[in-house]
């Protein structure tokens, strides 16, 4: 009987058709991408917080597929999940012969944080590199709108693995200064070193005797890469004419391209002669500057800059798979933002070198839905010696990449700078001031500056013309006036004039710069950078700041002073000039990259709706005209869609936000008293995430910009493989 069965399953399988007989499962890549706004990257599970996004698209294109698990369903190959349980959704590929393949994804899926988790225990909620010293900040608030409420750490404070609750450190607190309150933040405060935890994984500070809980975070070698992305992507947010797709803008933020109808920015009039239809020019591109619209020349040239800055000191961390319009065209992501700055500057430029000092541009919620007309200012000599640095920069930095079409364009970019040079040397006093007297209307914020700014733009072209030339000339003025920049007229290297002096600092490491003039640049920056009555290594050695990132005062976009602040012991690492180890170096500018990520007085990651990033309080509201108070955009909490991830907002401004001067009678919004916080609080508390507009006035905290974008990108990315 068992001979007759073999022989009759041979006789079958002989007659068999070919391709039942070939016919193999196909290979699947397994590749997702967190909240459809970061780059695709292969891999089959992720941790993530509760109602985070994840979108699933694994590969071939071909062939049919079929979902189960986690909420996925249907045939599409590519799936949509918002994750509220740990769970694994299983995705079965049939090929063109009829073989399966089943591909799981797994998600572990952190539950919502605890009531107070995150508000006495101040953590990164990113996480940590394995190697980099851990400092958590726990905090008691003594002064302030949370006067009344009372922490003490217990006895028992330990750092435990949230996958299995095992306890890998238990250690002593240190008290801050004896015991004396800070009076920056009003409050009194410990830190629990926990340095030695270097293993991979997510993790808690938990005080035991008081059931109290920091947020989660991970330790891992790599834990930035993501809010990196979000942080570069979020000038692909602000550009305009841009249309912004599903696939790269993600499905709660795309858009069709804003400002080029009838009268926009590729017909924009001259503003003091708005009738004249031979003004028109196309002055298409460009980002919106902040929460406004308006396109400020100086500035935007000087954006530009900062990101090709941060791509020459970390080549490596700028991939080409951001997820914008341009990946995967060769060229590094964040250059190509860069170009998208360039290419509009030289839309801005006359054939005589000058070049137009502002675009105002009205805005609206979505931007598409923008009507206004767009209008622009008159040349001026400040903005076309900004857009000169960029050129040459440009030049020097895309002309860098061994690539045919770049190296054509780079040529064009080193004339445009020649040109843009010489002219404003030749024309040193060019004026033009927006949104006053004639020009109101014109813009927000001013872009003219003064003698000494126009002094500090030729040094800077200067500098980036020689870098890019090597030509004695440039070198010669700048031997002859560097004595002109901050750290020699006013003795100020801080992160209100971190910019200045990184300009200094490249100079010095030029090859062919004059050796005595690199000398000293680099003692006085170092000089200055050593005080201990300064707020750089003298307030870290005399722990000034119980958060450990001490700037001398809060301002209007002390977020970017802290970031800035931070990138001054990057630079010194990173020209190999410090006085202080690397481990030294990269702990102190570690320290204010934890202060934007948590480790403040409201435990707030200073960054739009990351929570699908690993953030537990991130900024839910920003004064910007697209994700305005009201709007779809309005709230990541309680909106439709909430802004955009990644946007730095201005944070903490002591003694500068306030209502409006009618208020309380002029309008029922404003309430019957002031919002606390932000008004009357310590330095450090001075902020509210909110997005109010007239009468409540958020923006002097609320407001994100370019500016503060790319100080944060410049010392995040040191931090990021």
């Amino acid at each position: 009987m068992e001979i007759r069965k073999g022989v009759l399953l041979s006789l079958l399988a002989l007659g068999a058709p070919t391709w039942a007989q070939t016919c193999q499962p196909s290979a699947v890549t397994p590749y997702l991408n967190i909240n459809g706004t970061t780059s695709w990257v292969v891999k089959s599970s992720a941790s993530l917080n509760t109602g985070s996004k994840v979108v699933l698209g694994p590969q071939p294109f071909n062939g049919t597929w079929s979902w189960s698990g986690c909420g996925a369903s249907g045939s599409s190959r590519e799936q949509t999940l918002k994750l509220t349980a740990t769970c694994t959704a299983t995705a079965t590929f049939t090929n063109s012969c009829g073989a399966k393949t089943v591909q799981p994804y797994t998600f572990t899926v952190w539950p919502a944080p605890e009531a107070n988790a995150g508000r006495y225990i101040m953590v990164d909620q990113f996480g940590y590199l394995p190697n980099r010293k851990k400092v958590a900040v726990l905090r008691f608030p003594i002064v302030g709108y949370d006067r009344n409420e009372w922490y003490w750490p217990g006895n028992t404070i330990q750092v435990v693995n949230a996958a299995n609750g095992s306890v890998v450190f238990t250690g002593p607190v240190a008290e801050w200064q004896g015991g004396n309150t800070d009076s920056s933040s009003g409050d009194r405060t410990w830190s629990l070193d926990f340095s030695s935890v270097t293993t991979p994984g997510t993790y808690e500070i938990v005080d035991v005797d008081r059931n109290l809980r920091s947020a989660r975070f991970e330790i891992g070698d790599n834990v930035y890469r993501n809010v990196l992305i979000q942080a570069v992507r979020m000038f692909y947010y602000q550009r305009l004419g841009q249309a912004k797709s599903v696939a790269n803008a993600g499905a709660n933020w795309a858009d069709g391209a804003s400002n080029l109808g009838a009268g926009q920015d590729p017909q924009a009039r001259r503003f003091l002669d708005k009738n004249n239809a031979s003004t028109a020019r196309d002055l298409r591109g460009g980002w919106a500057d902040a929460g406004d619209f308006n396109k400020y020349t100086s500035w935007e040239a000087g954006y530009a800059q900062e990101l090709m800055d941060a791509y020459v000191q970390n080549p490596a961390v700028f991939t080409d798979d951001f997820n914008i319009p341009e990946s995967y065209n060769g060229i590094p992501d964040i250059l190509d933002e860069a170009k998208w700055g360039l290419d509009y500057l030289k839309r801005l430029q006359n054939s005589d070198g000058s070049v137009l000092s502002i675009v105002g541009v009205g805005g609206a919620s979505p931007p598409s839905a923008d009507t206004g007309p767009s209008y622009y200012g008159d040349v001026n000599t400040s903005a076309t010696l900004a857009v000169a640095a960029a050129f040459a920069e440009g030049a020097k930095v895309l002309g860098s990449l061994n690539n045919a079409a770049l190296n054509t364009y780079a040529a064009d970019l080193l004339q445009r700078a020649k040109n843009a040079y010489n002219w404003a040397v030749a024309n040193p006093n060019v004026i033009f001031r927006n949104n006053e007297g004639a020009t109101a209307g014109l813009g927000v914020g001013q872009q003219e500056t003064d003698d000494a700014g126009r002094q500090s733009l030729r040094l800077a072209a200067a500098i980036k013309l020689f870098a890019a030339t090597g030509d004695a000339t440039y070198r010669a003025y700048v031997d002859a006036h560097y004595m002109e920049s901050r750290m020699f007229t006013y003795w100020d290297v801080s992160g209100f004039s971190a910019g200045d002096a990184r300009t200094m600092l490249y100079y010095a490491a030029l090859p062919g710069a004059t050796q005595s003039v690199a000398t000293d640049i680099r003692t006085r920056f170092l000089d200055l950078m050593g005080r201990p009555d300064y707020d750089n290594w003298g307030a870290i050695d005399a722990q000034r700041d119980p958060y450990r990132a001490q700037i001398g005062s809060y301002t209007w976009s002390s977020n970017s002073v802290k970031a800035n602040a931070g990138t001054l012991y990057t630079e010194e690492s990173y020209y190999g000039i410090s006085r202080h180890t690397p481990d030294q170096d990269a702990n102190a500018a570690a320290d204010y990259l934890h202060y934007l990520h948590g480790v403040n007085p409201f435990g707030k990651v200073y960054l739009t709706n990351m929570y699908s990033f690993g953030a537990e309080n991130s900024v839910n509201q920003i004064w910007h005209t697209w994700f305005f108070d009201g709007t779809a955009w309005d709230n990541a909490k309680t909106s439709t869609y909430g802004p955009a991830p990644g946007y730095l907002v201005g944070g903490p401004a002591y003694n500068v936000w306030d209502w409006d001067g009618g208020c309380p009678s002029v309008s029922s919004k404003c309430g019957s008293t002031r919002p606390t916080p932000p008004y009357g609080q310590p330095p450090q508390k001075s902020y509210l995430d909110f997005n109010d507009g007239w009468p409540l006035n958020s923006w002097s905290i609320a407001e994100p910009s370019n500016g503060y974008q790319v100080a944060y990108i410049r010392l995040l990315a040191r931090f990021v493989k």
